[in-house]
């Protein structure tokens, strides 16, 4: 068998957590937002009466039906030492290292804050509604935390849809590559006040003791009402200590968020660990006009909250700062630097929460998660929901919804046995179907995206066809 035929759960995103902001609660009801056609979109059953939620749950779950399953007997080292250097889309992993959710799901994770999307609709000057974007943009990447498990790589054709009429969107999502691995998205206000989409392709790759995810492919905003798009990409993502030692997870990079109407650009910097952790978590950036003028300050941390200032204050108080800062900084520079080694990179210390400069407006702010998180794969309360599968929800779903998976259903239900054959069976099922096709010579038709270019970039991306949630499911091919 070649490369080309061979299917592998591949190591794809780590993500994770919940927020709220300084007026909305994560699960608040979104008043005044459904207005859809409802006799067209939303029926559902014979009798086409619909209930609060279109996938007939009206009060989700608060755990998962079994605890997670302990990797204290597997060694992840027996499969990497030799891919050190090397993309891991094709390294087959066991599923003790897995969560129970396809990386479908987890790209549905970016929904959980999507408040701060409703509030930047609502804003009427062009700086206010990027706060709020930026605070979406960073709330985005909250739910990585603590999160070491590894999503199931989806099967290609695999789609997952989410509609939350109290948070006012719904979600489809579905893959439409699989080498290299290409996840499409597209979601939508009730409202009709914005619509967000993209498509994401990490490239991974071990680093001896780390696994890096170099985020690829553009996310895109548009606020409707404002006649507005903005468009970035992810930070990278890093999980160390993969062979040994404690895991833990950091995001570093630049991203910059673009206003294509009128120029504003947010600009910010995840900020690497750096020596003795004091960077851990940190994000610092500022938003500027389309002449560069820096117009607002942007801190905190991607694991808590985040505020933002105008530049003057910010800049008086960081000269302040430094003031206090620099014999204690000398102090640090002159300490022994640790030698690389094969051994466990220490879990930094998180240093003091953010430290609020007098005078800023609050922007995000993380939930709580669930106290018994921890036996979750340390999931949010809103991830808890998203494979959750109620009696009648199978008439309504297409055949290839993840919660339709034997092999994550099988985990989330604590066998893993039956999850490891499933997964096994599933690969070979999607291994021989690639075979027959090239038989046939016949290419993979997707069925709700297609390939196209970004309308504000003018990259590649793939564009949503429309017409899912006309729900004719018939033509959707058979990979479970």
């Amino acid at each position: 068998m070649n490369g080309e035929e061979e299917f592998f759960d591949a190591v794809t995103g780590f993500d994770s957590d919940n927020s709220s902001g300084e007026f909305s609660e994560a699960n608040q009801k979104v008043t005044g937002m459904i207005d859809l056609d409802t006799s067209k979109h939303n029926r559902i059953g014979k009798t086409g009466e619909r209930p609060s939620q279109e996938n007939g749950i009206q009060k989700h779950r608060t755990s998962l039906p079994a605890p997670m399953f302990s990797r204290s007997d597997f060694s992840v080292w027996t499969i990497l030492k030799k891919c050190v250097g090397l993309e891991l889309s094709k390294i087959t992993m066991p599923i003790a290292f897995n969560e129970p959710l396809s990386f479908l799901q987890r790209i549905t994770e970016y929904m959980e804050h999507v408040y701060l999307i409703h509030r930047a609709s609502c804003q009427p000057q062009p700086l206010e509604r990027m706060q709020s974007v930026a605070a979406f943009a960073v709330s985005a990447v909250a739910s990585q935390w603590e999160r070491t498990g590894k999503p199931f790589n989806p099967l290609l054709g695999e789609t997952y849809e989410l509609i939350r009429e109290d948070l006012g969107f719904r979600f489809i999502s579905e893959q439409v590559s699989h080498h290299p691995p290409v996840s499409a998205f597209h979601s939508e206000g009730l409202n009709h006040d914005f619509l967000f989409h993209g498509s994401i392709y990490p490239k991974l790759k071990f680093w001896g003791k780390s696994v890096e995810a170099e985020p690829r492919g553009t996310i895109t905003l548009e606020l409707l009402k404002h006649n507005e798009a903005y468009t970035w990409s992810n930070p990278t993502c890093c999980v160390h200590n993969v062979i040994i030692g404690q895991l833990w997870i950091e995001q570093y990079g630049t991203v910059e968020i673009l206003n294509h109407r009128t120029g504003h650009k947010c600009v910010l910097h995840f900020k690497p660990c750096g020596l003795f952790g004091k960077e851990l978590h940190r994000v610092e950036g500022h938003i500027q006009d389309k002449n560069k003028k820096k117009l607002f300050m942007i801190y905190g941390k991607w694991t808590e909250c985040l505020w933002g200032i105008d530049p003057a204050s910010y800049e008086s108080f960081k000269k302040q700062e430094r003031r206090g800062d620099h014999l204690r900084k000398a102090r640090l520079e002159d300490g022994s630097r640790k030698a690389e080694s094969d051994a466990a990179d220490d879990v930094p210390v998180a240093q003091e929460t953010v430290q609020v400069i007098p005078g800023s407006k609050l922007l995000w702010r993380i939930n709580t998660r669930p106290p018994n998180s921890a036996q979750m794969y340390n999931f949010t309360s809103f991830t808890v929901s998203l494979n959750e599968l109620e009696t009648g929800m199978e008439k309504t779903l297409p055949p290839t919804d993840c919660r339709l998976r034997p092999d994550i259903r099988g985990m989330e239900n604590g066998d893993m046995d039956l999850a490891s054959q499933e997964k096994e069976r599933l690969e070979e099922k999607q291994r021989e179907a690639r075979r027959e096709r090239a038989k046939g010579a016949a290419e993979w038709q997707t069925r709700w995206f297609y390939p196209g270019n970004n309308p504000y970039t003018g990259t590649p991306d793939w564009l949503y066809a429309g017409d899912y949630f006309e729900r004719n499911f018939s033509d959707c091919p058979d990979i479970y």
